[in-house]
């Protein structure tokens, strides 16, 4: 692979990286720290607050999606540049 389409390749690695984490942290901060005890006022799952939920479980099960995403997502970029393990 020539130093053109590496450095495309990287791009898009890190811009898929970037915009995960960014997803992550929102939930994870936003959602689960910073508006908390706005959503508190939802209640779910056997009457707990959302604001709580998302706290401890909402963020966890939240990173689990974002890691398949992750993965499939780099499978398809591998595949564009023909990057092999």
């Amino acid at each position: 692979m020539d130093g053109k389409r590496l450095e495309e390749y990287w791009q898009k690695n890190l811009a898929l990286i970037r915009n995960l984490l960014v997803i992550w942290a929102v939930v994870a901060y936003g959602l689960g720290i910073l508006l908390a005890p706005a959503l508190n006022g939802v209640r779910v799952f056997g009457g707990a607050p959302l604001g709580f939920w998302i706290a401890q479980q909402g963020a966890i099960w939240v990173f689990i999606i974002l890691i398949f995403v992750y993965a499939n997502r780099m499978a398809k970029l591998d595949r564009e540049y023909d990057v092999h393990d």
